[in-house]
C-alpha cells in the first residue's frame, strides 16, 4: 500500500493556489464562464450564448453512458481527448478543482497559447511552480463532451505521474464532471457511469446513502468515525479518488487524533510543491454506517509537507482514498449532496496491507518498464539484502521487467509475509542476484 501513497497523493493537487502573477483566484479558473469574460473580452469575439455550445454534455442526448477505465496504482485512469488529440490518459480525481494538463508536450503539439501565466502552490516542501491558462478547449471522454473548457497547463512535468503509475499519464480531471453528472465508479467492473442528475433516482438496492457537502469544489464526508480503545472520534474527510491510500489523517492535539504507537517514516507522495513527508501506521477501526474497516494502514503527513500557501482550508481531519473506496461501487451525487456505497463482497474481505519489501520504484524508459529503485526504507528487507537506490530491476521471480507492470510488482510486495522475492538486478552495468524476505514493517 505504501506504493500507492507514493504513486499519487493528489490531495496535493486539490489545494492549488494561484499566485500574484496571474492575480486570479481558484474559483475563477474553475468557472469557465467567469474566466472567459475576464480574460478574452478584448481579444476574442464571442458568439451569442444561444448559438454556442457550452459545458459538459452527453452526446446524442443520452441520459446515461458507460466509460471503461483502467485501475492502475490504485488510481482511476480514464481515456480523454483534448481538442483533436489522440486518446490521452487522465486521472479522475474528486480532489482537483481544475482540469490540469500535467504533460506540457500535449500543449506544444497543439500550439496552445496561454491567456495568462500563473504560479501554483500545493502540498509539499518545495517552491511554487509555473503554469499557464489555456482557454476554449473541447474535452471528450467516451460519449461525454465538454465544450469551451479552460485548462491549467504545467510548464514542466514536475509531478512525473507516468513514472509513478508505470504508464503514460497526461493530466487530471475532476470537479467539472462530478458537478455536472451523477458519477458512479464501479470498481468491480472498471466502468464509470455518467447520468444526468434529473434522471437518477436513488433506491436502497443501489447501496447505503450518506450525506456529503461540497466545499471548495470537493466532496466532504462527516459521518465516519475513528474508533480505538479510548474513544469514538467523528471525522470530517475529503473523498479523494486521486489519492491511492486508504486514509490520511492530520494527527495533532487540537483535533484529538493520536499517532499510532508504531510508525515508520516515509515519503507519502509528491505534491505540486514537492515531496510530502510523514509517517505510516495502523489504526484500529473506521466505521461508516453499517460498514466497519479494521486494522487500516493510514498515512500521517508532516505539517511542513502539508502546508498550503495563501489559502484558508475548510476544517477537516484528513481524506479517504481509493484503497478504501475500491471496496465499493461508489456513486457521487453532487447536486443532491450524497454518496452511495455498495460493497463489493470479495474486496471487503481483503486486508489492508503495506509494502513489505522496503523498495520504492520509479518506472523509466519509453514504455515505462525499466524499474529503478528510487528509495530503500532503512532496516527493511530490501536494506537487509543490500539493495541500493539506483539499482535497476531486470527480473522478478523469473519474470522479465518487460512483462510485468509496476502495479503487479507492488502487489507481490504486499502479499505473503515471510515469502521470498527473487530479483536479478543491474547496478552500474553489473548484474547480480538478490533475495528479499517480505516482512511487515508496521
Amino acid at each position: 500500500m505504501k506504493s500507492w501513497l507514493k504513486i499519487i497523493f493528489l490531495s496535493a493537487i486539490p489545494y492549488i493556489n494561484y499566485g500574484q502573477e496571474g492575480k486570479i483566484l481558484e474559483r475563477q479558473v474553475i468557472s469557465n464562464l467567469e474566466i472567459e469574460a475576464k480574460s478574452t473580452a478584448k481579444t476574442v469575439k464571442l458568439k451569442p450564448v444561444n448559438d454556442e455550445r457550452f459545458g459538459f454534455q452527453l452526446a446524442k442526448r443520452r441520459k446515461i453512458t458507460r466509460i471503461p477505465f483502467e485501475f492502475q496504482a490504485n488510481l482511476v485512469i480514464v481515456p480523454v481527448k483534448v481538442n483533436n488529440s489522440d486518446t490521452l490518459r487522465f486521472i479522475l480525481d474528486t480532489g482537483v478543482s481544475s482540469i490540469l494538463l500535467t504533460d506540457p508536450q500535449i500543449a506544444k503539439n497543439q500550439f496552445m497559447k496561454f491567456a495568462r501565466n500563473v504560479k501554483i502552490s500545493g502540498a509539499g516542501e518545495g517552491n511554487d511552480i509555473e503554469a499557464g491558462i489555456v482557454l476554449d478547449n473541447t474535452i471528450t471522454m467516451g460519449n461525454m463532451i465538454g465544450y469551451r473548457q479552460n485548462l491549467v497547463v504545467l510548464k514542466e512535468d514536475v509531478l512525473k505521474l507516468s513514472e509513478f503509475v508505470g504508464s503514460p499519464i497526461h493530466g487530471i480531471i475532476g470537479y467539472e464532471i462530478f458537478n455536472r453528472f451523477v458519477v458512479t465508479i464501479d470498481f468491480g467492473t472498471n466502468e464509470i457511469i455518467l447520468q444526468n442528475p434529473e434522471h437518477y433516482k436513488y433506491k436502497p438496492n443501489k447501496g447505503e446513502r450518506f450525506p456529503i457537502t461540497i466545499e471548495e469544489n470537493k466532496p466532504y464526508l462527516s459521518t465516519i468515525e475513528l474508533i480505538n480503545d479510548k474513544q469514538n472520534l467523528p471525522l470530517k474527510v475529503i473523498l479523494d479518488t486521486g489519492a491511492g491510500h486508504a486514509i490520511s489523517l492530520d494527527a495533532n492535539r487540537s483535533n484529538g487524533i493520536p499517532m499510532p504507537e508504531k510508525v515508520v517514516k516515509a515519503q507519502l507522495g509528491r505534491g505540486l510543491s514537492g515531496i510530502i513527508n510523514g509517517s505510516l501506521g495502523r489504526i484500529s477501526k473506521l466505521r461508516l454506517g453499517k460498514f466497519e474497516m479494521k486494522n487500516l494502514v493510514a498515512s500521517f503527513p508532516d505539517s511542513a509537507s502539508y502546508r498550503i500557501k495563501g489559502m484558508e482550508l475548510t476544517e477537516r481531519q484528513g481524506n479517504i482514498g481509493c484503497e478504501f473506496l475500491r471496496r465499493f461501487k461508489v456513486t457521487f451525487n453532487y447536486r443532491d449532496q450524497y454518496i452511495v456505497l455498495k460493497p463489493i463482497n470479495r474486496r471487503m474481505k481483503e486486508p489492508f496491507e503495506h509494502n513489505m519489501s522496503g523498495i520504492e520504484l520509479m518506472a523509466r524508459g519509453e514504455d515505462f518498464h525499466e524499474y529503478m529503485i528510487d528509495r530503500i526504507v532503512e532496516n527493511s528487507p530490501a536494506d537487509d539484502a543490500g539493495l541500493l537506490q539506483g539499482d535497476r530491476v531486470m527480473f522478478i521471480n523469473n519474470k522479465s521487467s518487460k512483462d510485468i507492470s509496476i502495479s503487479e510488482i507492488y502487489k507481490l510486495f504486499q502479499k505473503g509475509e515471510g515469502k521470498n522475492i527473487n530479483l536479478i538486478m543491474n547496478r552500474e552495468g553489473k548484474v547480480f542476484f538478490a533475495t528479499i524476505n517480505l516482512r511487515r514493517l508496521i
